[in-house]
Order: structure tokens, then sequence, then C-alpha cells
């Protein structure tokens, strides 16, 4: 299939979905659409060990997804479009990693947080910063209390900063951080033994790690998704919010 805010490949037993969108790989809802096509693509394949999903460029993974896309008019088509992202790499039967160089932040945050597992470059800025618009973050809020202390995952999701690879690492955020200049170099070697292990070993065991997780994502999300739509997207300040990024200057809260 072509695409066109995207680009796919294969390479010994490894698939790739690389956003291209540079500078900053900002997710609108036609890359989202193109990104559950070609996960859908992925899915049926039996000939992979691993997929990878990157970005064009050394500035930004992703930026997040695009805010003009949160506008009330939007925004049921966003969530579901991005939202598709995640039970579709939630059904890829191999191993998933994100491979990050510079921001990483919102939706391109939860996209890589999502994966199995994440190997970033030295110039990562990481973080959830949407409470700083009177939103949140609903997959971060799924998942990130599952892969780090539920304290540091409050701080992410409500403090709204970015933290560096070093800060990361710590937190157990990524798997493993290299100098930029030498980030494909590095990363081929970090995925190479998964390339080469027995696939129907990979896939018995991530089923194994998914059976773990069914009632907490299946059950879980569209409680979120409910909150977010009928409850986050009603409030006053979630809008000026919004309107405040758009429109380039300070949000006014009514506190509403």
């Amino acid at each position: 299939m072509d695409y066109k805010f995207i680009k796919t490949e294969v390479k010994d037993n490894v698939g790739y979905l690389i956003i291209n969108k540079p500078p900053y790989n900002v997710l609108d809802i036609p890359t989202m659409k193109e990104m559950n096509n070609a996960l859908d693509e992925f899915k049926n394949r039996d000939d992979l060990n691993v997929l990878v999903i990157t970005a064009e460029g050394d500035k930004a993974f992703s930026a997040g997804v695009d805010v003009a896309d949160h506008t009330e008019d939007k925004v049921d088509e966003m969530i579901e479009v991005f939202h598709g992202i995640f039970k579709r790499l939630y059904e890829i039967p191999y191993i998933t990693v994100a491979a990050v160089k510079g921001a990483c932040l919102g939706g391109g945050c939860e996209v890589a947080i999502f994966c199995d597992m994440i190997f970033s470059a030295d110039n990562l800025k990481i973080g959830q910063p949407e409470i700083q618009l009177a939103v949140f973050p609903p997959i971060a809020l799924l998942v990130l209390p599952k892969i780090i202390p539920v304290k540091r995952a409050f701080e992410i999701i409500l403090g709204g900063q970015t933290f560096n690879a070093q800060e990361a690492y710590t937190m157990g955020l990524i798997n493993k951080y290299c100098e930029l200049e030498k980030f494909d170099e590095e990363f081929q070697k970090f995925i190479k033994p998964f390339a080469r292990l027995s696939r129907s070993a990979l896939k018995v065991t991530k089923e194994a790690f998914k059976k773990v997780k069914d009632i907490e994502f299946k059950e879980g999300l569209p409680v979120i998704e409910d909150i977010y739509l009928n409850k986050l997207m009603k409030l006053q300040d979630a809008h000026e919010g919004l309107n405040s990024f758009l429109e380039k200057r300070k949000p006014v809260w009514s506190h509403k």
C-alpha cells in the first residue's frame, strides 16, 4: 500500500513503521489512519519477530496528536482513530519496540510507552504535557502506572513536565539509550538478539504477557474514553486550554 505520511519496510525479521512528517512528526487524523492501515498489514504477517515504530529526523519521534484535532467537531473521530492504534498494537503477536529520538510528547509518548520496549537517543525529551491545556492523556493514564511506580505516573501526568533520557531510564520508562550519533548502530545491536530468537517461542511468551493485561486493557479503555469524551471534554477549561494553544496565548482558567 502507498502511504503519504508514513513509511513501512521489512528487513531481517523486523518490520518498521516510520512516521514520516518531520521535523515534529505530529499525529493528525490522516496520519493516524495510515498507521492503523499499516498495523493491520503487520498484524497479519507471520514472518516477523519484531515491529519497530520510529520516525524520520532527529528532532522528534512525535510531538503528539495535532491539537487542532481535539476541537469539539473532531474529538470523537480523533479518539476513535488514535485509540485504534493501541487496539491494533495490542493485537500484534510479536515484540514491539519504539525507537525514539528527540521530542516524544503527548500522543507520541503514549505510542512509545505502549510498545513492549523503548530504545532512545540521548536527546530524548519525553512527557505528557496535556494537563497544561486542561486535558489528560487517556492511554498514559491507563498504562503508565503499570510501567513505573504509581507516584511517578501521577507526577508525569499531573505535572506535565518533560524528562531527559537519563531521568526516563532511572524511573524505568525506557530500556536503554545511547548517543544520538551512534543511534542507528546501537539500536540494531539492541534488537538483533530478538530477531534471531524462535518466532513461535516469542509469540507464546508475548501471549502470556498479554493474558496478564487483558482485563485491565479491555475493560479500562472504554471507561477512560467515556470520562475523556463525556466529562473532560465538557469542561470549559478543556476548550479554553486547547483554544489558547491554537491561538498562541496563555489560557485563562475558569476552573469549570
